[in-house]
């Protein structure tokens, strides 16, 4: 099942005009931080698939694995007026993957899609390619691009 997501993917990808050389990693890249250590990058430069039902339709917001989503402000960006995290049998609906494997685009369905300002602006960043160990290099402004997104600060203020 995981290389049929994987090819799946990469072919969507290709659609799109992304070559995306996608890596592997047994150990495996489900979480940010996971992910970070086996690319050997910063955690700000993960990307976080994440889908939300913003009141009752999935959105997917695209944030760095350094931040979290201010639902708030996602509410705002997407005129909702509940915002909830997706299960995980509501994001392999929409999307037609797995939570830890879900890529930036190449869904099943059309989503909605909002990806944060601090990742946008990221010269690198790494994303999921379908399935848990996989992942593969892009621009910020490639992800924007191939994804559809809409650019918005939906990132909860940080800390410290």
């Amino acid at each position: 099942m995981a290389s049929t997501a994987l090819e799946r993917f990469t072919a969507r990808a290709a659609e799109r005009g992304i070559d995306a050389e996608v890596r592997t990693f047994p150990e495996g890249t489900r979480t940010a931080a996971d992910a970070a250590a086996a690319i050997g990058c910063d955690v700000a430069q993960i990307v976080k698939s994440l889908v939300f039902q913003a009141d009752g339709e999935p959105v997917l917001v695209l944030t760095s694995g350094a931040n979290r989503v201010d639902e708030a402000a996602l509410a705002d960006v997407v005129g909702a007026q509940t915002i909830k995290k997706a299960n995980a049998a509501q994001v392999r609906e929409a999307t037609g993957y797995a939570i830890g494997g879900t890529p930036p685009f190449g869904h099943d369905t059309s989503l909605a899609v909002v990806c944060d300002t601090d990742l946008a602006e990221q010269e690198q960043v790494w994303a999921a390619a379908g399935t848990p160990i996989a992942v593969f290099p892009l621009t910020g402004a490639q992800l924007v691009a191939a994804s559809g997104a809409t650019v918005a600060a939906v990132a909860a203020a940080r800390s410290g």
